[in-house]
């Protein structure tokens, strides 16, 4: 069993705890390299293989050794207290919940402007892109619900952090661009109901995009919010 205190090593620690907290237009945080890039050859060739868009929750992500102790250290008590001295805040009862996608269509419809949902706490966002060549598809943190007012701009490439504290005007979105976009998403929620909520409702999407006719419906259906651009 894996120590949920002992220190990290495959996340760089001291970079995640000497990254800058922006305060505007939220609270939110970027970490240039995160995961060191030694570690990139052997974590993309464990990495989970997914054909489609959308994301995938975690019981549904295949993966190797090497890419599950990623994921494990994000699950861990020591990867959680980095993430409560940034914000300052108490994670300890928040259950995590985590989400990956691989590949962006490239329809009008993705990259949607969005705060995200009200049982999100802290949200935490991991890069596994081995590159990221496009000018569009960089997650925008927006000043408001128009993915052309952004303050920053996120490349999904391997072992960038983004983290920041999710309210009602924590915009954020990106311009449609068709690629291997492979990008975790970590986020701390409001319980474990909503976890399993979740996880049913990615496995659910999981074996719809399985079946071909399924998928064709999936593929033309609406994924803007209202008041979203």
């Amino acid at each position: 069993m894996t120590d949920s205190h002992a220190p990290l090593t495959m996340f760089d620690e001291a970079a995640i705890s000497a990254a800058e907290l922006h305060r505007k237009p939220y609270d939110y945080c970027y970490v240039e390299q995160a995961i060191p890039l030694h570690y990139k050859e052997e974590v993309l060739a464990d990495a989970p293989v997914i054909p489609d868009r959308g994301s995938y929750g975690l019981p549904d992500l295949k993966r190797g050794p090497r890419f599950d102790a990623v994921i494990q250290e994000l699950l861990s008590d020591r990867f959680r207290h980095l993430v409560e001295e940034k914000f300052d805040i108490d994670l300890s009862k928040r259950p995590p919940c985590i989400v990956m996608m691989g590949n962006t269509s490239g329809n009008y419809n993705e990259g949607y402007s969005h705060p995200d949902s009200k049982h999100k706490i802290i949200t935490v966002l991991v890069g596994f892109s081995r590159e990221w060549p496009y000018e569009r598809g960089k997650l925008r943190v927006l000043n408001s619900n128009d993915r052309n007012d952004y303050a920053f701009e996120y490349a999904p490439e391997f072992g960038r952090m983004l983290m920041f504290r999710v309210c009602d005007h924590s915009w954020h979105g990106f311009l449609p661009q068709k690629g291997q976009r492979m990008s975790l998403q970590l986020c701390y929620v409001d319980s474990e109901a909503y976890v399993q909520k979740e996880y049913l409702r990615h496995s659910v999407s999981a074996y719809a995009k399985s079946v071909p006719f399924l998928r064709k419906i999936i593929d033309m259906a609406p994924r803007r919010m209202p008041g979203a651009r």
